[in-house]
């Protein structure tokens, strides 16, 4: 790794003393692969031990380890793994979203830190994970799907269109910021070329736009967690004083082992020592920053602000309520869920009821997916197989691993029988649905997601 001059100078001058050992870090170490368990999945922790890659504990996060997962693997196809670098897991860790919690995750793709605050939140609640860029919502949008999150709202906005939707909403915003990727250098060779000496400058100014559209969607009262993947004092230590002498928040002590904190001589305000540092000489995994902070204001109003809109969803007909009374008959749990069912076009959804009306947004995803009305039927979507837990009543059919391989590559398998649709697993894993018809199952999992073994 060839260090950018001016990158060189600029932490010499910083760390003083300790830059021989950071440079070291970030020229001769090795990124560390980490994932976490999905603890919403079936039997989690039993067909990791089954399935799973060798592992070991990591350190900042609940059912987080060091190891490295396939993409083309039964577990992380089905949604119980979700491959992450370690420090990245603290953000999340330090929300500590709670069950019932409206949170909003703004810069959210490609969906780390949804997953992990839709596991703390256990179902309960609303989360709202934004993306600016198209594709990578989509991305975001797959990795909920696969995750098996019923309360998760998937939206494709610039933050500064999203604030009219929901001024002064949130419990709990998480802010995990486009920043000059100073700490990603030692995983992302691009984040190297990239870099310019004004880039943290550039970036901070960025920052303090998005936690203006932050702040007016916050409660009062509530909580902003601020992040960033880089080392650069500018988009740290300076966007918390920023931000605390703009509006009124205090900053929150973070009660985590192993971790540095936010320096004085960089900011020299009270309790920046509060926020905390990851540093690559120091720590397991690349670096990062993070703060937590409580807004104090009583008053925080959002100008409105005009968007485009998008199809609405409507209520269901005699018809189809018909249809979804006959569907919930062969998946019992789905009648015990306090979610509106909605229909989008052909789709059928169930959205968190504590969603304000989506008029105007652009959703990915508005909830939970459970199928697509046709004629006299509905269909079970690849959601539903994936949001099943572990005491839900459905028709299931196991399969042996060889017969998942045929499925996932869009095969149709032989097993004996004619009970129609069925959720098909393996062991406890959930992997998506077929039509059992005389002995042969006939393949829905989705095409964009078929793959083969290599």
């Amino acid at each position: 790794m060839k260090l950018p001059a001016a990158f060189i100078t600029k932490y010499q001058q910083l760390l003083g003393a300790e830059a021989a050992a950071f440079f070291t870090a970030l020229e001769t170490g090795h990124p560390v692969k980490g994932f976490r368990l999905n603890p919403l999945k079936p039997q989690a922790v039993s067909m990791l031990e089954m399935f799973g890659p060798d592992k070991s504990p990591a350190p900042y996060a609940m059912n987080a380890y060091i190891g490295e997962v396939k993409g083309k693997s039964l577990l992380h196809q089905a949604g119980y793994v979700y491959s992450q670098e370690p420090s990245a897991m603290i953000v999340a860790t330090i929300a500590d979203a709670q069950p019932g919690e409206k949170v909003l995750d703004l810069c959210a793709a490609p969906g780390g830190k949804t997953t992990q605050l839709a596991s703390q939140m256990q179902g309960k609640g609303l989360l709202v994970s934004n993306e600016i860029f198209t594709k990578r919502a989509k991305i975001l949008s797959e990795n909920v799907e696969r995750w098996g999150i019923s309360n998760v709202v998937v939206t494709n906005h610039a933050p500064q269109e999203l604030t009219p939707h929901f001024p002064q909403f949130f419990d709990k915003i998480v802010v995990d910021a486009p920043c000059s990727g100073e700490g990603m250098f030692r995983k992302d060779p691009v984040a190297i070329a990239e870099w310019q000496a004004d880039s943290p400058l550039q970036c901070a100014q960025r920052q303090k736009e998005i936690l203006a559209e932050a702040v007016a969607m916050l409660k009062p009262g509530g909580q902003l967690i601020y992040s960033t993947c880089t080392f650069a004092p500018e988009e740290n230590e300076a966007i918390i004083e920023w931000l605390v002498s703009a509006y009124p928040f205090s900053i929150e002590p973070i009660e985590l082992e192993n971790v540095s904190h936010g320096r004085h001589d960089w900011a020299p305000m009270n309790d920046i020592e509060k926020t905390i540092r990851l540093w690559p000489h120091k720590n397991q995994g690349e670096g990062h920053f993070a703060a937590k902070l409580t807004y104090l204001g009583s008053e925080n109003i959002a100008k409105p602000k005009k968007t485009k809109k998008t199809k609405k969803a409507s209520g269901i007909d005699s018809v189809t309520r018909s249809l979804w009374q006959s569907f919930q008959e062969n998946y019992p749990f789905l009648k015990e869920t306090a979610a509106d069912i909605q229909l989008f076009g052909d789709h059928l959804w169930l959205v968190p009821s504590e969603l304000p009306s989506l008029k105007g947004v652009r959703v990915l995803r508005p909830g939970l997916h459970v199928g697509t009305v046709k004629k006299n039927r509905i269909e079970p979507s690849f959601a539903l197989a994936m949001a099943i837990k572990e005491n839900d009543e459905a028709p299931f059919l196991s399969i042996e691993l060889a017969q998942w391989q045929k499925y996932v590559a869009g095969e149709t398998i032989t097993v004996p029988g004619n009970e129609g649709w069925v959720v098909l697993k393996v062991a406890e894993v959930p992997i998506g649905f077929g039509k059992q018809v005389q002995g042969v199952v006939k393949n829905f999992f989705p095409k964009g997601l078929r793959f083969t073994l290599e």
